[in-house]
This record gives C-alpha cells, sequence and structure tokens, in this order.
C-alpha cells in the first residue's frame, strides 16, 4: 500500500472508531498494518477523572489505561482488518476480554504509545499482544486483548 494510501486508510480508520470525547483516547495512528497497530495518546492534565483518582496526587486509572489500549490497540485493528475483507457494512469491534500486568504509572500529561501485535483474528474474533509504554520507552501496561466484531 502507498504511504497516501496508508494515510487515507488511517484517517478512515479513525473517523469509524465509535468512542468519542471525553471518552476517546486516541490521538494518532502511527502505523498501520495487518498485523499490527501503533498509536499515540496524550492525557490531558484536566481529564475528568484525574480530580477524584487521587486528588492532590492524581495517577491515570488502570481502566483507562486498558481503555485506551483497547481504542488503539484492538478497536482500531479490528476496523482495519474488516475494511481489508471489502465487506460492505464493516462491523465494529467491541473489547471483550484481556489479561494485563501494571508496571508503571501515567500521570496527567503524559504521552503514551500503543503498540498491538495480532495473535489472531477469525470470524470477526480478534486478539492482540497490546504494550502502552511511556515517551521514554517504559512499558507501564502490556498483556493480551480480545475483541469481537459486532454489524
Amino acid at each position: 500500500m502507498s504511504e497516501l494510501a496508508n494515510n487515507e486508510m488511517k484517517t478512515e480508520v479513525l473517523n469509524r472508531i465509535p468512542q468519542q470525547p471525553p471518552f476517546r483516547f486516541i490521538d494518532e495512528i502511527i502505523e498501520l498494518s495487518d498485523e499490527h497497530v501503533v498509536g499515540s495518546y496524550r492525557f490531558k492534565k484536566d481529564e475528568f477523572f484525574y480530580e477524584g483518582h487521587f486528588p492532590g496526587n492524581p495517577i491515570t486509572p488502570g481502566v483507562i489505561l486498558i481503555e485506551t489500549m483497547a481504542q488503539i490497540g484492538l478497536v482500531t485493528l479490528g476496523i482495519y482488518l474488516e475494511l481489508l475483507s471489502n465487506n460492505d457494512k464493516p462491523a465494529s469491534v467491541f473489547f471483550s476480554d484481556c489479561e494485563a500486568d501494571f508496571l508503571q504509572i501515567v500521570k496527567p500529561g503524559q504521552k503514551v504509545i500503543v503498540r498491538s501485535k495480532k495473535e489472531f483474528y477469525r470470524r470477526k474474533k480478534l486478539r492482540a499482544k497490546v504494550e502502552l509504554e511511556l515517551e521514554n520507552g517504559e512499558i507501564a501496561v502490556q498483556g493480551f486483548l480480545s475483541g469481537i466484531g459486532i454489524d
């Protein structure tokens, strides 16, 4: 796929992601192929969840980190795979399962990079190995996420 076509596909995929602000945790798709996706998100200092998640010393809740991993590493990849299938009406992929290890905290203002590698995709079921890393390259969360395509 040419660079122009790949950029157009990234835009198409971003436009199809069902989550919207304030619950959309993807700023950019950096890489996209039928085997992997890399994307990023910067947690704004005024995100709605920081006020009550450890006032005075806010950190990003684990459930939000998993959601970020799911949106970038699962939903984005799943939508792309569905578009490649040339379906007239591609399915949306919804998060269904995860196992994750939390290794670092993510503070307000930090940018994270999510790297996802497809384990398998068949019958609209997707499983991927996903890592969420900090800008300095340290892995903050790693694990396996699964999702299912729903028409």
